[in-house]
């Protein structure tokens, strides 16, 4: 059976060559210490709305004492989460919701097909949908040694960086 294409073809782009680093990350995403799950961003084409990124993982990641002790596997939720942060990284790096804070809606056929330990990079693959008024939705991949280990859809909405005026909230009052 021959293998499932990846999202953006690993030819288009060089692991090695950093396009934005940790510190860009940080301007166009919320997460800090243990919830930050980008290392890098390696490749960004806002004409095929598709991005690359990467985490490295070391022995150090929040996950490793408790999952699993003696045999550390990084939580499938924690590889969504990598893709969540690497489509919320484009869409904010486009200013596609004039500059809002992405927050997390839903996601779809998510499947799990590999382990992911420390010393891996976890390559992650994200391509744009659908970009509606209220909502974002993308594909995603996971990938380690060139195997697709996680894929899935992803969504998310634009919120306010002020809880006070999210529409979703004032919904919940």
């Amino acid at each position: 059976m021959p293998k499932k294409p990846f999202l953006v073809d690993s030819s288009l782009y060089n692991i090695d060559n950093v396009l934005v680093d940790l510190e860009k990350i940080r301007e166009y995403n919320s997460q800090r210490f243990e919830m930050e799950q980008l290392t890098a961003i390696v490749y960004e084409n806002f004409d095929d709305k598709t991005c690359v990124g990467y985490k490295d993982l070391s022995d150090q990641e929040f996950w490793v004492r408790g999952h699993m002790p003696n045999f550390p596997l990084m939580p499938g939720v924690v590889m969504c989460e990598a893709a969540a942060q690497l489509s919320s990284y484009f869409v904010g790096r486009f200013n596609m919701f004039n500059g809002a804070v992405m927050g997390f809606a839903g996601m779809e056929e998510v499947k799990f097909r590999g382990m992911v330990r420390p010393g891996d990079r976890l390559i992650v693959q994200s391509k744009m949908l659908k970009c509606r008024k209220f909502l974002v939705t993308a594909a995603f991949m996971g990938i380690v040694h060139e195997d697709i280990v996680c894929e899935g859809i992803i969504k998310g909405f634009p919120m306010s960086n002020s809880l006070e005026s999210d529409s979703f909230n004032a919904e919940q009052k």
